[in-house]
């Protein structure tokens, strides 16, 4: 954690106006992280299009809750993609496969399933007795979002506060005594939302201690104007007021050390029909969300779109995020590309971060930002 003494210093800088980045701590020796979820929900996983050798982590998405219990709800395909995916690490014997609680439609039953004593110690057994029979390598928890609304429908309650962290030390108690039986490391992860609410209805200070990392899903930012959804900085335009740097910054304030910060990727885009009187993309208001696609899937942001058809690519350097936008049409995409991507890895490397994860493997098949990742952390 930080020192009184820098937290003091965050506050004057902040109230100077100076670079936040000056804020944050120098960089780390310890090697980052490249942690890709997978999408197991689909059904089976071809890793054939995994490339095992440019990952660190594979967090397989995702495990259900039901009943309090973690729950393989696509058991058949689950369980052939388990084997398959440990196969990979024939390839690289250091790569950690994790199994990822929740997301955005499966967390509606956390709040219940970590109510009591009871229910924790029960749902933290199941859900590593599935890496346990399976041979896995950690737990990573997406629950979106504890003591505060998510997806429609979720349960969530204000006790959610204090049992967000209590699950996590159930959790870590029994990998504690699967690496007993095993003599492996077994991790804990989180996947958090990467804005001040979440803070405020968490104990990041206080959960971090059961951590192995924290994976900060700095994307979805954008809202009911024409704004970037996976920026690394804030900007004057398209009135942003969610960042990466911003997340990273109140993080650390809220007491979790940089260097198990994770800086989260978007291998996808989101895409946005805006009103007619639309001038100039970024800023603009928002109509209606269209299908977004892919940086190479999909529709293939990267070679069927970008300065095609109308489509013109447009830079946002104080963001340091691109977007497109269609004059005709009048729409609007924002994402990342290999330039969004390098400027986030140079931060991970100049702070200590522990680096970088990305949603989804399938989003860029070509491995484009993938192949980017690599180059600028390893």
């Amino acid at each position: 954690m930080l020192i009184k003494s820098t937290l003091l210093s965050v506050a004057m800088l902040l109230a100077s106006g100076a670079d936040r980045q000056a804020a944050l701590p120098a960089s780390s020796d310890k090697p980052p992280v490249i942690i890709g979820y997978v999408g197991g929900f689909r059904g089976l996983v071809d890793v054939n299009e995994i490339s095992a050798n440019k990952l660190t982590h594979i967090n397989y998405a995702f495990v259900n809750v039901v009943n309090n219990r973690a729950v393989l709800t696509n058991e058949r395909t689950d369980t052939v993609n388990f084997r398959q995916l440990k196969a990979l690490k024939l390839q690289n014997p250091d790569l950690k496969i994790l199994i990822s609680l929740g997301g955005w439609t499966w967390s509606g039953n956390f709040s219940d399933a970590v109510l009591t004593d009871t229910a924790r110690r029960a749902f933290a057994a199941s859900a590593v007795d599935i890496i346990r029979k399976h041979g896995l390598d950690g737990v990573d928890i997406d629950w979106e979002y504890p003591g505060r609304p998510g997806y429609e429908g979720n349960v969530y309650r204000p006790e959610d506060k204090e049992n967000f962290t209590t699950m996590f030390a159930e959790l870590r108690k029994e990998l504690d005594a699967l690496e007993r039986e095993t003599g492996e490391k077994k991790l804990l992860t989180t996947a958090v939302g990467a804005f001040s609410g979440f803070l405020e209805s968490t104990e990041m200070g206080r959960a971090e201690r059961y951590l192995d990392l924290v994976n900060l899903m700095t994307y979805d930012y954008s809202g009911r104007m024409a704004g970037h959804h996976t920026n690394l900085f804030t900007s004057d335009r398209g009135n942003s007021t969610n960042s990466a740097d911003k997340a990273v910054e109140e993080f650390v304030a809220a007491g979790v050390p940089i260097e198990k910060l994770v800086m989260g990727i978007a291998f996808y885009g989101r895409k946005y029909q805006l009103s007619p009187d639309a001038a100039n993309g970024l800023g603009d208001s928002i109509v209606a969300r269209l299908p977004g696609g892919g940086y190479t899937g999909y529709t293939m942001l990267k070679d069927s779109v970008e300065n095609r058809n109308g489509y013109k690519k447009f830079k946002d350097a104080q963001a340091r995020a691109p977007y497109i936008y269609n004059r005709e049409k009048q729409e609007f995409i924002t994402y990342d590309d290999e330039w969004s991507v390098r400027n986030k890895c140079k931060y991970v490397k100049k702070h200590g971060m522990a680096g970088v994860m990305f949603w989804e493997y399938s989003s860029d098949p070509r491995e484009y930002l993938l192949d980017e990742i690599n180059a600028a952390l390893r």
